[in-house]
């Protein structure tokens, strides 16, 4: 397995340590996604007067579990809700980890 961001038909963005599940002959019938979150980004803003080389490009990253009233850990959807999967920033993937393992608080900053 191996830790994706991915982009839901509905919008919602999560981060998960994912599978494929394929048949005998390879294709792809879903995904296992082990401990989804879903992933807020709120931008910092910042009014200036003069353009600024030196504005911050901060953002607040959230993550929470993605379907809260369930103990489940381990979530099957199906390939056609997915639009994409992509690679997450190393901040954002050691954010995930450590909040999956108890180490980390709910909210966290990184670098744009």
């Amino acid at each position: 397995m191996s830790v994706k961001l991915i982009l839901l038909k509905s919008g919602e963005t999560l981060i998960t340590d994912a599978k494929e599940i394929v048949t005998e002959d390879q294709q792809v019938k879903g995904y296992l996604l082990k401990k989804p979150h879903k992933v807020s980004v709120e931008q910092s803003i910042l009014l200036i007067e003069e353009d600024n080389d030196s504005i911050d490009n901060s953002v607040n990253v959230g993550l929470k579990p993605w379907i809260t009233l369930t103990d489940d850990e381990e979530i099957v959807i199906r390939p056609d809700w997915i639009v994409t999967l992509v690679e997450p920033l190393s901040n954002l993937k050691n954010l995930y980890e450590e909040k999956v393992n108890g180490k980390s608080s709910e909210m966290s900053s990184t670098e744009e």
